[in-house]
């Protein structure tokens, strides 16, 4: 078992390490499995033996080994086996400054990849995680993961994907979005936030702004993470039980990360061309800046779901912008606005029992909450749905 510290500077120097072999030997899926080897000699071997001079030199070696050992074991003549024993990196050779974590990042999120496949990927290849954690972050079996990544590297391998940073960040924000979401709210489980994907997905994405620090969209998905993130400790009670946003105690929300993402986003507006991130942590920060529910601005808030409409148009930014505008106008323009969207999800139902309550309609409430529990997957969301349904407002 590895310690804190070793284990954090494992998942910090993964991709680095992994980017210095693709660079040099191509060939992203031996390289990415020599790493995952020297990752765990290292996790077995650090915490006894101690830290080395240069960890990530360290690493470097090990996995290039790794590498020619895979080399050699795959070709029969021997002088392709010479050639290869020539390529082997001296030990004390310095480890190169260049950190290739976004290009490696941008491989994992290649087109020819599924949406779980660039997860998965993504969460091994550049957040270190062992295959054993990704499967128990998404309650998937342990062997499923692997098959999935098994695949996604066969099919970087096959689309002939080549190692060069990124032009277009879309694929790479996405999926970092959809790791920070799933960590936020999970899909399913016992728990309704799953802090190591949070906290994986805030690391990475805080790793690239560092790189593209004037990039608007990555500056928004930073700043929309930290502000979302700073709610944490209130969303749910000291048993887990999920906390709705309006009865939150607000003074456990972290300051020190409202007042980062509050002036991340506030820059990237004035500074870079608007995008769909930006207006969600446009969103989170007019939330952050309530010091009571009754003290939000809606309207603000409404106005900027419209633009996010506008620009980014989708189920789930139509949902939210209803409970906006219900805020605003009232539950029965709201209810019309609902009517007209086609969408089975536990989300819908439950937005619109809320709905129904504030209209003082209890008794209609209480089939959507009912509805809405059946059809989550996540046991505190399904434990609070039923809550309302028995007690609606």
């Amino acid at each position: 078992m590895t310690t804190p510290p070793v284990e954090g500077l494992l998942r910090e120097l993964a991709p680095q390490v992994l980017g210095v072999l693709v660079r040099r030997h191509g060939q992203f899926d031996v390289c990415e499995d020599a790493v995952q080897e020297a990752l765990l000699q290292a996790a077995q071997q650090w915490p006894a033996d101690g830290l080395p001079d240069n960890p990530k030199g360290w690493l470097i070696t090990a996995a290039s080994r790794r590498w020619i050992e895979q080399y050699r074991a795959d070709l029969a003549r021997r002088a392709r086996e010479d050639k290869v024993a020539a390529l082997t990196p001296p030990p004390a050779d310095p480890a190169p400054a260049r950190d290739d974590t976004l290009t490696i990042l941008a491989m994992c999120c290649h087109e020819s990849l599924t949406t779980a496949s660039q997860i998965a990927l993504t969460l091994r290849a550049v957040g270190g995680l062992t295959t054993a954690e990704i499967a128990r972050a998404f309650l998937v079996p342990e062997a499923t993961v692997a098959q999935r990544i098994s695949r996604a590297k066969q099919k970087i391998k096959q689309a002939g994907a080549t190692f060069r940073p990124p032009t277009d960040l879309t694929a790479v924000l996405h999926v970092l979005y959809l790791i920070f979401t799933e960590g936020s709210t999970a899909s399913s489980g016992d728990t309704l936030v799953r802090v190591d994907l949070t906290a994986e997905a805030l690391r990475l994405t805080r790793r690239l702004h560092h790189t593209r620090p004037d990039d608007g969209e990555l500056t928004g998905l930073l700043a929309l993470m930290l502000l979302t993130d700073a709610r944490r400790p209130a969303r749910t009670t000291e048993h887990g039980d999920l906390v709705p946003l309006a009865e939150q105690n607000r003074g456990l929300w972290d300051t020190d990360a409202i007042d980062e993402g509050t002036r991340l986003i506030q820059h990237a507006l004035r500074t870079t061309q608007i995008g769909p991130y930006q207006l969600q942590a446009a969103i989170a920060a007019v939330h952050a800046d309530a010091n009571t529910a009754d003290d939000t601005d809606w309207p603000e808030i409404l106005g900027l779901y419209d633009l996010l409409t506008a620009l980014a148009p989708g189920p789930m930014v139509a949902l939210n912008r209803i409970v906006a505008l219900a805020m605003v106008h009232g539950p029965d323009r709201a209810l019309a606005e609902l009517s007209t969207l086609d969408l089975d999800h536990h989300r819908v139902h439950a937005v619109k029992a809320h709905l129904l309550d504030l209209r003082g309609d209890h008794h209609h409430a209480r089939e959507e909450y009912d509805k809405a529990a059946t059809l989550t997957l996540n046991a505190q969301e399904q434990r609070y749905l039923k809550l309302r349904s028995r007690h609606p407002r």
